[in-house]
């Protein structure tokens, strides 16, 4: 079909000419526009990182989470505080400090957290235990009683090593005393000391009669101050919570440590690490992009001509953000690479036209015009069609994308609007010159030549790339957990990767609601009989039962206690040899009752203090001088002894529990659990760790058949990374409906319109199967690929197939034109612009990067391969 001489042809060929005459304006005012842009765009433009915002607040599972943000505001967008520490004592105390300093930084949070440090908590928490917890601690609080009492009279490393030795004779002259505990403790305190990763004994951990492990931790829950207008909505509180953290001494040198993570710390980390990753992927993408403009247009001002007209575009684009959208968020802001991928393909293929039609020698004055009216049905084509596609995600429910849909669109409109007017007049100032093809290389010459004498291998081996993509399609897979899309080596995704680990505290649990009591227990009976549930935690359960029998209990322990009060520490000097001895007549004792009762239930534990004595005595005999002795048993005493008073005192305080009744729980504790108008907070924690994609979603539908309404992060991220899906799926079906009529008006053929349309199925269906092959999941990050992919493919099955009949082109000189070159080129570009973005460090990103290269490198094997063959086929059956 003829129509090099029709309407359109004319119509742009004038637009050229138009331009290039009045060249010095038109750049002149371009230049002025673009600096209204950017004041324009500086002045006006916003930035919501609030990722919630991006979904319509119509979706349901918005509509319950809204619910729950309006009944407990104190858990949204919340920092989660971990402070680690060598022993629950010292982890106690740092929480309980960076709390009360927390709490009264008004200007930078609403409220900070620590249930387990709360008054309530402390004098009534020995209620919360079982009573055979209860009866354990009762009997060794009766044999430790006589050591805290001296030692609260003598708190030295001397009476220490008397008490225990006088409580092992206790044991071998029969007395039943457990003091596997206390030996434990202190071999491994010893222990520690000596290979020189010293940590204080826990007293608290040796009357539970635990084992004391590494590391303890508290949570602190912190409700920070956002400032969304800022690109890190939650900057200044992080420094805020480093700042408050140096103030109380929890540095790198201090035993305890401050680890942050929770919502808001995970989103921060996330964005730093997806800018940091485009800016260093950035400069790689700039000098790999002038690389491939240098290979393609091998001039300076052909190349300036082409970046000065992407820029324009692209400040023109942001320009019309603002005034449409007025902000972009996490999803928008991709239209600057969408825009870069696909813009700069215009001006690549209408100067290479260009350049092709000038190799008759005419001047630029004659073939301008012609380039223009050849080049610009194709190019308004691409950008009508392309539009469509990105025009249909704006009805989706996904707001993020509607704005990404509404902003690119436009995009692509204001980018052939600028090629069709800035690149001819900037031809006056740098006209191109005809260039020698790169199809001068043989190796380049003999694989485009390749397909055309193997047209039936084309089509075998595309039957069965086919075939495997369709087997491959239904293990396609959307990766719902938004930790994957965060760099790995950053605080708050390692911190909480290992709170997950714990299924019992997981910080990520769903949250259910209920109007009254009733349905409170109705809904944990219900929920608490599925096997993918641990446990469910409610205001109910703050009240523990059996009450009468545990302050019986209580009521013993304290009496055996007696009225202890530790004397103040003074620094004396330290008698070495006395120590010396008392040490050595312990280690002698213990030898005596290993002797006599081998088989003693405390035997193994005896065995380990012996041998960590035995070191202790030979590291001092090995010190010769005596400073280095004296220090060696200060650090032994203050390890032994420094929490002592610390844990008598909060078990003292626990000692004080009284009987209480719901009525009695405090308003600081129930409003985590009960808000002001009696909605209910139900916690649901899961049995495995959902981490796990198949995990979260067995999960999370097996609470929603009982409770619909529930909400948290683990139903928050299934159901967008649905609503996503489905957003998708419904846009990608309205553009194709879109394109397919577009496409039928434009090229008036429905021939023709096929053509373009099987190379972009095509490459998109093995676009999926390589998903399945790398195992590169989609996710909220890659998926914004897509739409690329989809407008390089419209845009280079449009330049085949309008090339093909505009210049009736036959197979054998359509890869040698200027539209293959211009298609190998700008696809050369997307790959070296995007394909860098694998090196990124967020995984989200990284994972878009692969997903665009092997996505154009598709789309460039179904255009540049198989199109051809089947524009070759088309002509052979018409002419036959």
């Amino acid at each position: 079909m003829e129509i090099s001489n029709g309407a359109s042809y004319r119509f742009f060929a004038r637009w050229a000419e138009f331009s290039y005459q009045k060249a010095i304006w038109i750049v002149l005012l371009a230049i002025v526009v673009a600096g209204l842009s950017i004041v324009y765009t500086a002045n006006n433009l916003g930035v919501h990182t609030d990722t919630t915002d991006m979904l319509s607040e119509d979706v349901p599972f918005r509509v319950n989470h809204k619910r729950y943000k309006e009944a407990f505001p104190q858990y949204e967008d919340a920092l989660l505080l971990v402070v680690d520490a060598p022993t629950p004592e010292q982890a106690h105390a740092a929480a309980k400090q960076l709390t009360v300093h927390l709490q009264s930084d008004n200007k930078n949070f609403y409220e900070a957290s620590y249930l387990s440090g709360d008054p309530f908590f402390e004098q009534n928490g020995l209620l919360f235990k079982s009573i055979p917890e209860l009866e354990k601690i009762t009997d060794r609080l009766a044999a430790a009683q006589p050591l805290i009492a001296r030692l609260a009279e003598n708190p030295a490393l001397d009476t220490f090593a008397s008490v225990l030795t006088e409580a092992v004779d206790e044991i071998r002259s029969g007395r039943n005393l457990d003091l596997e505990a206390v030996f434990n403790g202190v071999s491994s305190t010893l222990a520690a000391r000596l290979s020189g990763s010293p940590h204080a004994l826990s007293w608290q951990v040796l009357l539970d009669g635990d084992k004391q492990v590494d590391q303890y931790q508290e949570l602190i829950l912190a409700r920070p101050k956002h400032d969304y207008a800022q690109l890190f909505a939650a900057e200044q509180s992080l420094r805020a919570v480093r700042e408050a953290a140096a103030d109380i001494g929890l540095t790198q040198d201090a035993p305890e440590n401050l680890r942050i993570t929770g919502e808001a710390a995970l989103a921060y980390d996330e964005l730093h690490s997806a800018m940091r990753g485009a800016q260093d992927a950035g400069v790689l993408a700039l000098v790999l992009v002038i690389v491939v403009l240098l290979l393609a247009l091998r001039t300076f001002g052909a190349i300036m001509t082409v970046m000065f007209s992407l820029v324009l575009g692209l400040l023109l684009t942001a320009a019309f953000a603002t005034a449409a959208v007025g902000h972009l968020n996490l999803i928008s802001i991709a239209f600057a690479v969408l825009y870069i991928g696909l813009g700069v393909d215009y001006a690549i293929h209408f100067l290479l036209r260009h350049e092709e039609i000038r190799r008759t020698g005419q001047p630029v004055i004659k073939t301008l015009p012609t380039a223009s009216g050849d080049i610009g049905r194709a190019l308004m084509i691409c950008a009508v069609t392309t539009a469509i596609g990105f025009y249909a995600f704006i009805p989706t429910t996904y707001d993020g994308v509607a704005e990404l849909g509404l902003i690119s669109g436009s995009g692509m409109v204001i980018s052939l609007l600028v090629t069709l007017t800035i690149v001819p007049a900037l031809q006056r100032f740098f006209p191109i010159r005809p260039i020698k093809p790169l199809i001068s290389i043989r190796p380049v010459h003999t694989a485009l030549e390749w397909p055309l004498h193997a047209r039936r291998s084309v089509y075998v081996i595309t039957a069965v790339a086919v075939l495997f993509s369709v087997i491959a399609l239904p293990q396609i897979r959307f990766d719902y957990n938004l930790l994957n899309l965060n760099d790995p080596r950053t605080e708050s995704v390692e911190t909480f990767r290992d709170l997950l680990e714990n299924a019992e505290d997981s910080p990520w649990h769903i949250i259910a609601l209920a109007n009254n009591r009733a349905e409170t227990e109705r809904l944990v009976e219900q929920l608490s009989g599925l096997p993918e549930v641990d446990k469910v935690v409610t205001i109910l359960d703050f009240v523990p039962g059996d009450q009468e029998e545990k302050i019986r209990l209580i009521e013993e322990m304290a009496m055996t206690l007696g009225p202890i009060s530790f004397v103040p520490v003074t620094q004396n000097e330290i008698d070495v040899q006395a120590q010396r001895i008392a040490l050595q007549n312990l280690y002698n004792t213990l030898s005596g009752f290993l002797v006599e009762h081998p088989a003693h239930a405390a035997a193994n534990a005896a065995r380990d203090l012996q041998v960590s004595l035995t070191n202790l005595l030979s590291q001092l005999d090995n010190l010769s001088d005596r400073n280095a002795q004296v220090a060696l048993l200060y650090a032994i005493d203050r390890d032994l002894l420094e929490l002592l008073p610390v844990s008598i005192h909060r078990l003292q305080l626990a000692l004080e529990a009284t009987p209480f009744s719901q009525q009695d729980v405090p308003e600081s504790v129930k409003i985590h659990w009960q808000s002001s108008d009696n909605i209910y907070r139900i916690a649901i924690y899961p049995t495995e760790n959902i981490n796990d994609n198949d995990a979260l979603k067995r999960f999370v539908r097996a609470v929603q058949k009982i409770a619909p309404g529930a909400t948290g992060v683990p139903v928050i991220s299934l159901e967008a990374g649905k609503a996503v899906v489905d957003a998708f799926i419904h846009a990608f079906s309205l553009a194709l409906i879109g394109v397919v009529v577009a496409l039928l008006l434009l090229l008036r053929s429905v021939k023709s319109t096929v053509l373009v349309l099987v190379p972009l199925l095509l490459a998109a269906l093995f676009t999926g199967a390589v998903t399945v092959l790398l195992d590169v999941p989609f996710n909220f990050a890659n998926v914004i690929a897509l739409p690329l992919i989809l407008g390089i493919g419209i845009d280079c099955s449009v330049h085949m197939v309008h090339r093909s009949r505009n210049a009736g082109e036959a197979y054998e000189n359509l890869l040698y034109t200027s539209t293959a070159r211009a298609i190998f080129y700008s696809a050369l570009t997307t790959m070296a612009g995007f394909g860098s973005l694998i090196f990124s460090q967020h995984q989200g990103t990284a994972s878009m990067g692969l997903l665009l290269l092997a996505g154009v490198i598709l789309t460039l094997i179904c255009v540049l391969v198989i199109l051809p063959v089947l524009l070759h086929a088309s002509a052979h059956k018409k002419t036959g």
